[in-house]
């Protein structure tokens, strides 16, 4: 068996030590908390010190996509409100006659024109686990973005960027609905956005 030494009390921290400790914990905390946590979560900079250490505009950008994406989703709700109330029906996407092009390869172009601080949405009517390639780019300057599906009482959220001048891949829907990108011009002149996609959907459409 091996004996424990155990320290003498006298090696062990005082009572006051333990809390000079803890408050210095307890400040550090908040330093960071105001300094770092605040400036790149939120955006609230009280110091100006996140801003120079370069995290408040992440901050800025997290907030202001989400702020975004909320007015996005309130312009849909309002929508699909007004049409509930004009009686609107949504019907199923027709099946392609014999010698039709089918959905797989439908092809379809958009061009959408924004002023500085102006937004806009394009959505794609697609069944889920429909596959779109698309491209878009932006001639005059650069844009957030936000790719979002939502339909049924599904939402999602795909991709959210900042500052872009164009963008390509493949859309794959989560569930069936609409799904597509909502774009702001936070540039001082007018952008067109140029958008191509080519898939398995029924209508691509502007709806904000």
């Amino acid at each position: 068996m091996y004996n424990t030494n155990i320290p003498p009390k006298a090696e062990l921290p005082s009572t006051a030590k333990l809390i000079k400790s803890t408050v210095i914990a307890i400040v550090t905390a908040g330093v960071l908390l105001v300094t770092v946590v605040l400036p790149a979560e939120y955006a609230i900079d009280p110091t100006g010190i996140g801003k120079a250490l370069g995290v408040a505009e992440m901050g800025e950008i997290k907030t202001q996509l989400a702020a975004e994406a909320e007015a996005d989703r309130a312009s849909a709700r309002t929508a699909a409100v007004e049409a509930s109330a004009a009686g609107t029906v949504v019907e199923a996407p027709a099946a392609a006659a014999a010698g039709e092009e089918t959905p797989a390869g439908k092809s379809d172009e958009m061009r959408v024109t924004l002023k500085p601080g102006e937004g806009a949405e394009v959505k794609l009517v697609m069944e889920r686990s429909a596959r779109v390639n698309y491209e878009w780019t932006i001639v005059g300057g650069a844009v957030n973005a936000d790719m979002h599906g939502d339909g049924g009482g599904n939402s999602v959220s795909y991709a959210k960027k900042r500052g872009l001048s164009s963008d390509k891949g493949t859309l794959t829907a989560a569930f069936t609905g609409n799904h597509g990108w909502f774009w702001r011009n936070r540039g001082d002149s007018d952008v067109t956005i140029i958008l191509k996609v080519k898939g398995a959907f029924s209508t691509m459409k502007r709806v904000a």
